[in-house]
């Protein structure tokens, strides 16, 4: 901070430089200008966990003169980087770097909100629904932000944000990637639309909605695993069974399933690419109707019956979707031509176990990022120790807390679940870049071995008499950010 005229500050927390008038905040609304003093607009949180089955925590540290004295546990307390600054410009000390004993080692947390231009956001989206062709453009308030990637089983896969987006395009699509990304990573709703593709509005932790609609579950398995999976359950009850699928749609009597079971052969003739029996490719064009597909009528996968390899008047046949939400009950003619029937209840049950089996469809948001810059700098003064550190496992990292993970090879490229951070634990500044926290953890004995900045090192006690601390409790399914080797169970 520099103290100019008129009671204004100059901050220094990221490359804008905001100059703040009294009683205002910067252009991210991360800082403030408090009677000439330049200070944190959102509490730092610290993160405590219950020790044993009569344990409290405190919700709430508002000020010095709320702690009441008693012995903080060090392996009790995890300071967080959420609310806690940054390091820019990049040499500076981390903002803490904090000191605490846990099973008889001495241990240091060096804390800061990191600044990212180089991150992302991969989101993964359970759905049946064709969202968008391989390498779309994904657009949000109509920028391009990022773009359909390869698919997964059962899931939709968008790759969001990185540093092309938000420096390489025009000014606004900087800065919509930037709040695309933050207001996602925050557990915000975004709607987004994919070039030639549907709209779908995305939200992590929750169900996707397509095109207006909420999906309430993801597939049971492609067609040709629903045949494997159900075989049984339908030999002896139907003839006949087809599994509509974008991907691999499954038909019984020709799967091995049905096979091995004894199915005979039904003269059916599906179109699209035949694979190996019993599983067919391209039945039909990608879409949001039955199983993925574009259709509406699932007799249009179907070219005929051949009398001559088993087809016969009496038939009977199920159609259905790898989700069971859609079905359809058929017998053949006198002229090989299906009929539609009610379901038979016998049949009622196997599209309700199908459906049984359907997980519910939700929205998953990793934020990915890379740590190996210039942030190391507040950490040591010999950066790539830190990465070696992280490498070799003696320094974990963290992010708000929440565990990450780390990819091999160069840097400290971290992802992480963002529904595992406390709450509204990503910023922005405008330059624009995400600003995120991320922890490293290590013994002292290691953190003074990799040149860290042991000057600046604070006990816990003496952070928690910092002002303005919001005391969250830790989510005891996750693994204690303290407890990184084998030597601190």
């Amino acid at each position: 901070m520099t103290a100019l005229a008129d009671a204004r500050v100059r901050c220094d927390a990221c490359p804008v430089m905001c100059i703040i008038k009294p009683g205002a905040a910067g252009a991210c609304d991360r800082y403030a200008n408090a009677h000439g003093v330049l200070v944190r607009t959102d509490p730092h949180v610290l993160l405590e966990r219950t020790i044993g089955g009569g344990g409290r925590v405190k919700r709430f540290l508002a000020a010095a003169a709320e702690w009441d004295g008693e012995i903080v546990d060090s392996d009790a307390t995890f300071v967080t980087a959420v609310g806690a600054g940054t390091t820019y410009p990049d040499y500076k000390p981390a903002p803490f770097i904090v000191s605490s004993t846990v099973a008889g080692v001495d241990v240091v947390t060096v804390v800061t909100e990191g600044i990212y231009s180089y991150c992302g956001l991969k989101v993964k989206i359970d759905t049946d629904r064709h969202l968008g062709g391989e390498c779309s453009l994904v657009r949000a308030e109509g920028e391009p932000v990022g773009h359909v990637t390869t698919g997964e089983y059962g899931s939709q896969m968008l790759s969001l944000g990185g540093v092309n987006h938000l420096t390489h395009g025009g000014k606004n699509e900087g800065r919509v990637t930037c709040r695309t990304l933050m207001d996602l990573a925050n557990g915000q709703p975004v709607e987004l639309t994919i070039d030639d593709g549907a709209s779908v509005i995305v939200q992590a932790g929750a169900a996707p909605i397509v095109n207006g609609v909420r999906e309430e579950r993801m597939r049971v398995g492609c067609g040709s695993a629903t045949i494997g999976m159900f075989a049984k359950q339908w030999f002896g009850k139907v003839d006949e069974v087809v599994v509509v699928d974008d991907h691999i749609t499954g038909v019984l009597s020709e799967h091995q399933a049905g096979k091995l079971l004894g199915v005979e052969a039904t003269g059916i003739r599906l179109r699209g690419r035949k694979s190996t029996p019993g599983r067919y490719f391209q039945v039909a064009d990608p879409g949001v109707g039955w199983g993925g597909t574009n259709i509406s009528d699932p007799l249009d996968i179907i070219q005929g019956f051949d009398r001559a390899k088993g087809a016969r008047p009496g038939l009977r046949m199920l159609m259905v979707s790898t989700t069971g939400e859609q079905f359809a009950y058929y017998e053949l003619d006198e002229s090989l031509k299906p009929v539609a029937r009610d379901l038979p209840q016998v049949l009622s049950e196997s599209v309700a176990r199908i459906k049984e089996n359907c997980e519910p469809a939700l929205c998953t948001v990793l934020f990915m990022a890379g740590a190996g810059g210039s942030l190391r700098a507040g950490v040591t003064e010999n950066p790539v120790r830190l990465t070696q550190s992280v490498k070799s496992t003696l320094t974990r990292v963290t992010a708000g807390g929440a565990p990450v993970y780390v990819w091999p090879g160069g840097g400290i490229t971290f992802m992480v679940d963002v529904t595992l951070l406390p709450a509204n634990s990503f910023g922005y500044v405008p330059t624009p870049a995400i600003v995120a926290p991320i922890e490293f953890t290590m013994s002292l004995e290691d953190y003074s071995a990799l040149g860290g900045h042991v000057d600046h090192v604070r006990a816990l006690a003496d952070v928690l008499r910092d002002e303005g601390k919001l005391r969250e409790p830790f989510d005891p399914t996750l693994p204690w950010p303290l407890h990184w080797t084998a030597r601190l169970p």
